[in-house]
């Protein structure tokens, strides 16, 4: 099964994203929020791929018969924050980082962008909420 990596950014007030460099031509999206942009991600290279079967361009196999799946990589810290707001308050990623909470707003709006060492907390919070939520067995 190939993968296909989603670019996932954060622009204003929506989800932006591109598929990676497997999938042949520019596939491009928005959505509003990140349950739509998974959904979009399938419809839109679904219909990029009988776009191509048309027009008779090559399509790798694995494309045509779907032979794949989505690996969502955050490309800003807005985008990671924004699709974590499903599962967890900013309040709540505050408390598991360590950082502000009206930092990370600032983060999650794209208004700062925090620097690689801070991002890495904001990760590992999150990992840590996870574990958390996995120990109600």
């Amino acid at each position: 099964m190939e993968k296909i990596t989603v670019n996932v950014s954060w622009c204003n007030k929506n989800f932006a994203a591109s598929l990676g460099d497997n999938v042949p031509g520019a596939v491009v999206f928005t959505a509003d929020s990140f349950e739509e942009l998974q959904r979009e991600a399938r419809a839109s290279l679904e219909f990029h791929v009988q776009g191509m079967l048309a027009d008779g361009d090559e399509v790798p196999q694995w494309l045509a018969d779907g032979d794949y799946e989505f690996v969502f990589n955050y490309v800003d810290t807005a985008a990671l924050l924004r699709s974590s707001e499903r599962f967890a308050s900013m309040a709540a990623i505050s408390r598991a980082t360590g950082i502000n909470q009206r930092q990370l707003s600032h983060y999650a709006t794209g208004l700062k962008t925090p620097r690689p060492k801070q991002r890495q907390r904001i990760v590992e919070g999150l990992h840590k909420i996870g574990r958390e939520l996995m120990a109600f067995a």
